[in-house]
This record gives C-alpha cells, sequence and structure tokens, in this order.
C-alpha cells in the first residue's frame, strides 16, 4: 500500500505515544520507509530503542547532536509526508507561533513536504479557545489535522481529545496523500483576494477580501497534483511559499494582465478574486488634501477577468467563478454562470454567519453548466477548497 513511500513521523510528550509504536510497526508493514523524530519529553512515554528496532532507522532527538543538525533541513525534503503523532498541546502551540526550540520543531519549520497531525489531549485542553485558535493557525498553513476521537482519556474522563487509532491513521494517509493524483500533469489557475484601485498615492478603493479561500483551493489543486500558478492581490493571509508559484498584483488590470499570461496554458482556471469592478478615471499623483466641500471621484469599469476568460475559453479548460451574493443569491449566480461562460459558479452568501470575507470558514453551493447543484455545509476554508476540487474532479476527471 505505501511501497517505497517516505514518512517522517514525529513524537511529542503526550501519553498517547504509546500508540505510535503500533504506527510505526503499521507503516514499515505497508511498505514505508519510516524515520522517527521524538520531542525530549516524548522519551518519558515511548522508548526510542523500541522506535527504532521496529522502523529500522535511528531515532533522531538531539537538535544539536552532529548527526541531527545536519539533517533537520533535509529530513523535511527527503519525507512525502511528514506526520506528527500525537501531537501534544504544547507542540501545537509552538507549531502555530513558530517557534523551534527543538529537533521536531526545526524540521516541521524546514518541512517542504505536506504536514499532517493527529492531535492527543484531554477534553479541557482541547476545548479550549486557545487549542482552537491554534489548530485554525496551523491549518491555515496548508497542514491537514487528522481529527480526535472521542473516548476514554488519560485523566480517566470521558471525552473528546483521543488520538485517532493508528489503522485510521495509516488509512488517512492513503486516502489523502498516496492514491492516484488526478490532477498530475494539469496546469491550474487561480486568483485570491482583492484588487486596490488607486485614488491617489495614500488611498485606494479595495475590499474586505482576505483571500484565504483561494490560498486554500490554491494548496488543495497542488495536493490533488496539479501545477498551481496563484495571482494574489493584497493578501492579508500567508501565502504559499512551496511548489506553487505566485504572482503578486496590486490592481485590477495587474490582475488581468497576469490572467492573460497564463491562461492559454491552463487546463482549470478559477477566479476566487473579488477584484474591484470600477476603478478612478484619474489617480492623483500628490495626496488629495481634505476639503471642506465634498470630493468627487470618477469611476470607470475595470476589465471583467471571468468573462474574458470566458470568451477566450478552448474545448477542455474548466472555467470557475465566484458569486458573493447578499440577496437573490441563487438567481444572481446561475444568471453569472451563464454570461460570463463559465463551466462552475461557486456561490456563498453574506447573510450566511460565519461565511464570506475575513472568515477561516464558509458555506458554499456550486452550480455547474448542465443544471447540477451542490450543496455544502459550513466549514473550513480549506476543506472547503477539497470540495470544490473534488468536485471538478468527479465532474471533469474522474
Amino acid at each position: 500500500m505505501l511501497q517505497g513511500k517516505k514518512i517522517l513521523l514525529g513524537i511529542t510528550g503526550s501519553i498517547a505515544a504509546y500508540k505510535s509504536v503500533y504506527l510505526v510497526r503499521l507503516l514499515v508493514k505497508a511498505g514505508a520507509d519510516v524515520k522517527v523524530i521524538m520531542t525530549p519529553a516524548a522519551k518519558d512515554f515511548v522508548s526510542p530503542l523500541t522506535l527504532s528496532t521496529l522502523s529500522k532507522n535511528p531515532v533522531l532527538i538531539d537538535l544539536f547532536a552532529e548527526q541531527s543538525w545536519s539533517n533537520h533541513v533535509m529530513l523535511g525534503r527527503w519525507a512525502d509526508v511528514m506526520l506528527l503523532a500525537p501531537l501534544s498541546c504544547n507542540t501545537l502551540a509552538k507549531m502555530a507561533s513558530g517557534q523551534c526550540d527543538n529537533l521536531l520543531l526545526a524540521a516541521y519549520l524546514s518541512a517542504t513536504c505536506p504536514v499532517v497531525v493527529a492531535p492527543a489531549m484531554d477534553e479541557d485542553m482541547w476545548l479550549h479557545p486557545a487549542t482552537k485558535i491554534n489548530l485554525q493557525k496551523i491549518e491555515s498553513f496548508g497542514n491537514r489535522i487528522i481529527p480526535v476521537e472521542k473516548g476514554e482519556l488519560a485523566s480517566g474522563l470521558f471525552g473528546d481529545g483521543r488520538m485517532a487509532e493508528p489503522e485510521q491513521i495509516v488509512q488517512y494517509l492513503l486516502d489523502n496523500f498516496f492514491l492516484t493524483r488526478p490532477l498530475a500533469g494539469k496546469k491550474a489557475l487561480v486568483t485570491a483576494g482583492p484588487t486596490y484601485e488607486p485614488i491617489d498615492p495614500v488611498r485606494f478603493i479595495g475590499n474586505h477580501s482576505s483571500g484565504k479561500m483561494g490560498i486554500a483551493i490554491a494548496r488543495e489543486l497542488q495536493q490533488q497534483g496539479a501545477e498551481v500558478t496563484l495571482i494574489a492581490g493584497p493578501v492579508q493571509a500567508e501565502l504559499p511559499v512551496n511548489g506553487i508559484i505566485v504572482k503578486k498584483v496590486k490592481t485590477a488590470a495587474e490582475m488581468f494582465t497576469a490572467c492573460m499570461g497564463v491562461y492559454a496554458t491552463t487546463d482549470i482556471a478559477i477566479m476566487s478574486a473579488a477584484v474591484a469592478d470600477y476603478t478612478p478615471m484619474l489617480t492623483a499623483t500628490e495626496k488629495i488634501k481634505k476639503k471642506e466641500d465634498g470630493l468627487m471621484v470618477e469611476l470607470t469599469k475595470t476589465k471583467d477577468i471571468l468573462k474574458e476568460l470566458g470568451e477566450k475559453k478552448r474545448k477542455g479548460q474548466v472555467l470557475v467563478g465566484f458569486a458573493l451574493e447578499t440577496n437573490n443569491e441563487e438567481a444572481n449566480a446561475k444568471e453569472k454562470l451563464v454570461r460570463k461562460n463559465a463551466d462552475l459558479i461557486v456561490l456563498n452568501s453574506l447573510n450566511d454567519s460565519g461565511a464570506g470575507f475575513g472568515h477561516d470558514t464558509n458555506k458554499v453551493t456550486i452550480f455547474g453548466k448542465e443544471g447540477q447543484e451542490f450543496n455544502f455545509e459550513m466549514k473550513s476554508k480549506q476543506a472547503v477548497a477539497k470540495d470544490i476540487v473534488d468536485t471538478i474532479i468527479r465532474l471533469y476527471y474522474a
């Protein structure tokens, strides 16, 4: 199942570390090459000798040991996947804040491979607001989180916080990373974030888009094997740095030019950016001083990027647009689907609490040009991105 796959397993200080022994055995039995890094605290819960015997590789612990120091950068480049199981509350907090005080964290921060975590902690720790925020942060970095289970905990209580069983973790790796990558060989274009249309050197017309949705989509396309170009406006979210081509723009005109530069060779284009519909006719070269009377700014329409791409769409290309609506949502989205010659329109409504600009969650409905309709519940934007990409694969690349 995992023949020849390279797994870097990180083990932290949690009672659930005893499960890592069986996890290593399952991974090796499935054919994987497993290397283990432990935090110093993890040694109190499980023996390095046991893990090195089962993995058939030395267990690394000390950041400043000669062998570990020379290898800490290369470990994350060697691996196909880095798996942290169990992930303690302490290491989670360090990952969220970018701390690097042990070998495991040094390897994590250097990793160019996908990172998956399987948290394990007592229920009160799991439900604490700080834990939730830290989980959201590491997920926003592109890390995958294997859900915890409900059951008996080390405290003797019964509740949420148990690490997923080793069999489930292995299956998660298979399902998410080592099955056929259906978009291998495909080129994808994604736009993200707002555009800023300058009025003068210090003022602009813009919107509240953070870019989180588009960035999540770009990451998911890459996970599914696509070669991804992300064209990003002035986003608030952190841009991906590993394996995705990123082009930064500010204005609608710049985004239009960047899209046109790559669209001809693109197989999938997903226009999730919130591009300004209007831009000032004239931009002042100096800051406009405040006056007693009002200020009149004459606006002109910007290029309609989705419409232009729809007009240039060739056979075999898949074009996906977004519709953020406040009223007559479904009718407006379907009308946009036809008018822009798109294949799919992703609708989200500002009337849904927790959806739209600035949130880490979203709730979408996808409409297809053949009359299809796919409804999804409120989820993290990374999970929504997977729903969108999975829908594209199911309809066009299955």
